[in-house]
């Protein structure tokens, strides 16, 4: 290819088949040969493990509210760099969100979108929609247009002949609908790339249909753009050179990590050693602090509440001084319990005096921004933390001596801290922050280590 590609594919709203669609663009072009970029426009998790399981590589987070105009160009960037293709996947509906919108975006990125319509439920009618789309923003550009789930060779007619002449942007296919192609879904979102929800020959059978139904010469063609010349990805003012030694727990029940923060970390000093607290007996040795993200603790707690060994290792490591952070699920882990659904209690590591008990519905939900109202090892008072919040479960017997160190945008008390544990709901993101890495750093430099 002279030149590389890049688009964002957006849907009317929820629902639409963007991240079925998204999947099979990607692992077709890479079937192609090309190199793909993929890219999740929002503060989902679950996309990007979606994304690397077809394409390899890694999917960063592009979202303007969270992590800033500038972080978001850095990174696009300097991902895209070398890449044929940059496919970044939007989020609900193009238009809704406001800043963190998928068409918000598109328009800091000058990427053209490609719109994802619903046809199932009706013909000709969707070329208003279409038209709508076409008009709503003048900073938009809706080159391409997919229709999803069409039923029939009559139907596709009708659509067609519903959009001649009253809509610009060029139809790019037709994707029947096909229920093989469905991921399963659960409390959290739809399941990780991880655990293949979708194997090899499904993936196979979705690229074939990709290439049969949508016209992907033309997608290349109408989002053709100029390589990307301003690429910077090194944190500004990271000037730290000695290393110390992190380590984040990942697996099965800890999956939940922006990759960006991980990279950040590295850049600014640390050294990663990843470890399982599901099957490891005891935390990394030789290590400056613990970090625990999130993911479904819940699902694993019967398993994570067995291993007595490691819930004593990060329970003695936190008592005595040692630095830890976990967010929403890793929080839940440094808790006292967690009560599920079918009303089993299984205990966890007791750093926290609290109980964590599962609810049906959706507890919140919503972008957070954290002031520090105390000094700790994210930085300093007033200092700002941005990110997501998502979970289904809530905290209960609260005791009112524990201390808190966010005050929070919506007048709530979050960031809950006891020694030189800091633990929360909120899953951070350091990209318009960078500067908290290099304080958590900096006091992991001169914390206590595991032995």
């Amino acid at each position: 290819m002279k030149s590389p590609s890049a688009f964002l594919i957006g849907g009317t709203a929820s629902g639409s088949g963007k991240t079925t669609l998204t999947l099979g663009i990607m692992a077709a072009f890479k079937a192609r040969g090309l190199g793909v970029q993929p890219f999740k426009c929002g503060p989902d998790f679950i996309d990007p493990s979606l994304h690397k399981m077809v394409t390899g590589e890694v999917s960063s987070n592009l979202d303007l509210r969270m992590c800033g105009r500038t972080f978001c160009k850095d990174i696009f960037n300097s991902r895209f760099a070398g890449k044929d293709v940059a496919v970044v996947e939007g989020v609900m509906g193009l238009f809704d969100g406001g800043i963190a919108s998928s068409a918000a975006l598109a328009t800091h990125l000058n990427l053209p979108v490609i719109l994802v319509v619903d046809a199932r439920s009706a013909a000709e009618s969707v070329a208003a929609v279409v038209k709508g789309f076409e008009e709503y923003s003048a900073d938009i550009e809706i080159a391409g247009v997919i229709f999803n789930r069409v039923g029939s060779a009559r139907h596709r007619e009708l659509i067609e002949n519903g959009m001649q002449g009253k809509c610009s942007s060029r139809i790019l296919g037709f994707f029947p609908r096909d229920i093989r192609f469905e991921i399963p879904d659960r409390h959290l979102g739809l399941h990780m790339g991880e655990e293949k929800p979708l194997d090899d020959e499904q993936l196979n059978q979705l690229v074939s249909s990709i290439e049969s139904h949508i016209d992907l010469d033309s997608l290349l063609q109408i989002s053709l753009c100029p390589p990307a010349t301003d690429i910077s990805l090194s944190p500004a003012g990271f000037q730290s050179t000695s290393r110390v030694r992190l380590a984040v727990a990942r697996d099965r029940a800890f999956c939940f990590y922006y990759e960006d923060n991980l990279k950040m970390l590295e850049q600014a000093g640390a050294e990663l050693v990843f470890f399982s607290p599901l099957s490891d007996q005891m935390l990394p040795k030789n290590c400056h602090g613990v970090y625990l993200g999130g993911g479904y603790p819940e699902l694993h707690a019967a398993e994570l509440s067995y291993n007595h060994t490691m819930l004593s290792s990060v329970r003695d490591f936190g008592n005595s001084g040692g630095i830890i952070y976990g967010e929403c699920g890793g929080f839940m882990y440094l808790c006292r319990k967690i009560l599920t659904l079918d009303q089993q209690a299984h205990k966890m590591s007791g750093v926290f005096p609290f109980q964590v008990r599962m609810k049906s519905h959706l507890s919140r939900l919503g972008y957070r921004k954290a002031t520090l109202t105390d000094d700790c090892f994210f930085g300093a008072k007033e200092q700002n933390l941005h990110g997501h919040e998502f979970h289904y479960s809530e905290l209960v017997e609260l005791p009112d001596t524990i201390e808190t160190l966010y005050q929070l945008d919506d007048n709530r008390r979050e960031g809950y801290t006891v020694n030189n544990v800091i633990g929360g709901y909120i899953h951070l993101h350091f990209g318009k922050s960078r500067e908290n890495i290099q304080s958590f750093i900096t006091h992991m430099e001169k914390s206590k280590i595991l032995t």
